[in-house]
């Protein structure tokens, strides 16, 4: 005999109970089994990295994905909807120098990268005199849902601006929200790093973004599955690196992968800080990762490629460069990773890399101590003290004496340890297609003597201000594109919330320090990586 039909009300409550019975299931898991898990069976479990859904781990770069915008202070009005570069043929020639295919969109909300430095340009004329470019390396849409319903406990939501983490709930200024293309000038430039030019202007593959393949939402899935990674099957755009991503953010212009602030010919460009200090603004950088990396390094230096890590920081600290051999100012305040990191030669960084801290070299180091005559005020992580002691200390001298403050810690690998999901130190395996990667390992001092992105951020803010306004400052949670590259969920929640708490440390900063009329706080990512979540409930555990 046929069975008739179960009724739509009851099919309902079945589904829903189903769901009930799988959230409650998820809830007991906590993110660090389900990585350890995912990593050492590369099957997938709630959530994959890559197109292939089959597998845990299928990419482990970028993508060419829409990247959220949060601002504090300002809104987006100049750049997005109806102003948006990307309804105009004539405008995105000005900006890429030629018309990439299949990129204009007559009704695009979103815009672009280089947008970002000209809302900090826009800020800074029409009267601000505090701008803080707050930087999540790696943070795209669905990195960001990741840490929300992990941080709140529930889904919340699918789509738009969301919830659940202090940035996206955060109503103490005026705030707006909007999204932008990433995409370089091209991919495949090769550069001679010794005589700093570039050798193969133009190219392999040029940059775009068809958002009939992408879509049109940070939030989209692609239409093809592999155009975000530069695979597509009828139209091939170059995805970013975060070199020219920070370099559009900071100095307005398209440039090809691994660029620091010069142009796809290699021709010099001046980024925001730079600008506003000739003005009499007093700048700063602080970043969880290695002081010189792709993102602090393009707030202030210049150079044909990222690796060349030491120049990089020698123009950060107003040292002589290969690129300036004369030295820049230098920045006033500098605090992140590198501590430690000692190799005996490197061949990315050209004939003048010194052997021993990979990022920079002991003689900068004595050159720019105030105690030697330089004019930074030294403080680095020193075993047997605490990191928080070191850097409140070192704080505190360069506001008494006005000197600048040079902040230096790290562990093995040059970034700050990594905190996970679960608020410790306490990494499980990475994945990538190869299979699992063995964690991160650390011992009390590794977590004592360095400091977090929190008391960095707290610290630039003090000397700058004392200092005096007008000033600049770029604050980079680096670890989230770390954990990201991975493929480590754990990791990547965990780098979010770290970023988050230093937001929220940030924000009641500038409300007990003269509040938000004179404050712009622009909150963003340099690109997307590839997370897909299809079981996001199994994230709200433990």
């Amino acid at each position: 005999m046929k069975r008739a039909p179960l009724p739509l009300a009851a099919i309902a409550f079945l589904l829903t109970i189903h769901h009930l019975c799988l959230a409650e299931k998820l809830d007991k898991q906590p993110v660090s089994t389900l990585q350890q898990n995912n990593a050492e069976t590369n099957r997938p479990t709630s959530l994959h990295w890559g197109p292939n859904g089959e597998k845990y781990s299928s990419w482990g770069n970028h993508s060419n994905r829409l990247i959220p915008v949060y601002t504090f202070g300002i809104t987006l009005d100049s750049v997005n909807g109806e102003n948006s570069i990307y309804r105009s043929e004539e405008k995105l020639k000005k900006l890429f120098g030629y018309v990439p295919t299949n990129t204009v969109n007559e009704e695009a909300e979103y815009f672009d990268q280089t947008d970002v430095y000209r809302l900090q340009k826009l800020a800074s004329e029409t009267g601000k005199k505090r701008i803080i470019l707050f930087v999540y390396d790696g943070m795209d849409w669905q990195t960001t849902w990741a840490a929300a319903i992990h941080n709140s406990g529930k889904v919340g939501y699918r789509e738009g601006r969301g919830t659940g983490l202090n940035f996206l709930d955060y109503r103490g200024a005026k705030t707006d929200y909007g999204y932008f293309v990433t995409t370089p000038h091209n991919n495949g430039t090769n550069v001679d790093i010794n005589k700093q030019i570039v050798t193969s202007p133009g190219g392999k593959t040029k940059g775009g973004y068809d958002w009939r393949e992408a879509g049109s939402y940070p939030w989209s899935v692609a239409k093809d599955i592999k155009y975000p990674i530069a695979q597509g099957s009828s139209v091939v755009h170059a995805f970013t690196d975060s070199a020219t991503s920070a370099t559009s953010m900071t100095a307005g212009i398209k440039s090809y992968n691994n660029a620091i602030n010069v142009d796809f010919m290699g021709r010099e460009v001046l980024p925001i800080a730079r600008q506003l200090q000739k003005k009499g603004w007093n700048t700063g950088v602080v970043t969880s990762v290695p002081i010189c990396h792709a993102t602090p390094g393009a707030a202030y230096a210049n150079n044909v490629h990222r690796y060349d890590y030491q120049d990089i920081s020698r123009d950060l600290i107003g040292r002589p460069s290969i690129f300036h051999p004369g030295s820049l100012p230098g920045l006033d305040v500098l605090i992140g990773g590198g501590w430690g990191d000692v190799v005996k030669k490197d061949g990315k960084q050209g004939e003048n890399f010194v052997p021993g801290n990979k990022y920079l070299p002991a003689e900068d180091l004595r050159a720019i101590d105030v105690k030697n005559g330089g004019k930074y005020v030294v403080a680095q992580r020193t075993p047997g003290r605490k990191g928080t002691d070191v850097l409140t200390e070192g704080a505190k001298a360069a506001i008494q004496n006005n000197h600048r403050l040079f902040g230096y810690f790290g562990v093995s690998g040059g970034h700050l340890p990594f905190q996970t999901a679960d608020g410790k130190y306490d990494p499980v395996a990475s994945a990538k297609s190869s299979g699992p990667i063995a964690a991160e390992k650390y011992d009390e001092a590794d977590v004592t003597e360095n400091v977090t992105l929190s008391d960095m951020s707290l610290a630039a803010l003090d000397v700058l201000q004392a200092k005096g306004e007008p000033w600049w400052l770029m604050i980079e949670a680096g670890d989230v594109d770390w954990a990201n590259h991975a493929n480590n969920i754990d990791d990547s929640i965990g780098a979010v919330l770290s970023g988050d708490q230093a937001f929220e440390k940030v924000t009641k900063w500038i409300e007990a320090n003269g509040g938000w009329d004179d404050t712009c706080l622009i909150l963003t990512a340099d690109h997307g990586h590839y997370l897909m979540i299809e079981e996001p409930e199994a994230l709200t555990g433990p």
